[in-house]
């Protein structure tokens, strides 16, 4: 094991330290990723070898059961429900009135959801303020892989989100909707 580190050591000899160090640091993330390959028949970044996906989102005060990457975005007032899964690359943005994810949900890998944009302000040479509003995905929604929810939309109980999907307007519970911009078909 290499020794532990001492800001005295001569500038000659710290690169033989760091590489004892970045030998150590590589093979246990070799361990990681073959456990959790042999667990899960997957690949994942550092950050998820290093967490576990309930404990992430038990971190943040989100339901019982619900999971989500090491690697998504959480800013400001998120409740999230029980038994939701959120995946990798999301983007959670609350800080612009809260957002609210209920039970039973799949947020698949890359979905983007927000309660806030600078539109007004980039467009009026910050004369405008920030828009704000709260963001609503009911119980038992499907958002598919990177689709975009915008700022003070409601997504009703049970309706799919299609993949690559902009949702500027309320989907009523239920239903699908899918496109840029979304439609209900």
């Amino acid at each position: 094991m290499p020794s532990r580190f001492d800001p005295q050591t001569p500038i000659e000899n710290i690169d033989d330290e760091v590489d004892d160090w970045l030998r150590l640091i590589r093979r246990a993330l070799g361990i990681l990723a073959t456990r959790k390959k042999q667990q899960f028949n997957r690949r994942v970044p550092v950050g998820d070898l290093l967490t576990e996906r309930g404990d992430n989102a038990v971190a943040y005060g989100f339901g019982e059961g619900t999971t989500m990457y090491d690697n998504v975005l959480v800013l400001g007032d998120v409740k999230v429900g029980r038994h939701t899964w959120i995946g990798p690359g999301c983007i959670l943005d609350g800080s612009g009135g809260g957002l609210q994810i209920g039970d039973w949900c799949s947020i698949s890998a890359g979905a983007q959801i927000y309660t806030h944009h600078t539109v007004n302000r980039s467009i009026s040479l910050g004369e405008l303020p920030v828009d704000y509003a709260p963001t609503r995905i009911g119980h038992g929604v499907y958002i598919g892989p990177n689709a975009i929810v915008q700022m003070g939309v409601t997504i009703g109980d049970k309706a799919i989100i299609g993949a690559n999907s902009l949702v500027n307007c309320d989907i009523p519970a239920g239903t699908k909707a899918f496109g840029s911009p979304a439609k209900v078909r």
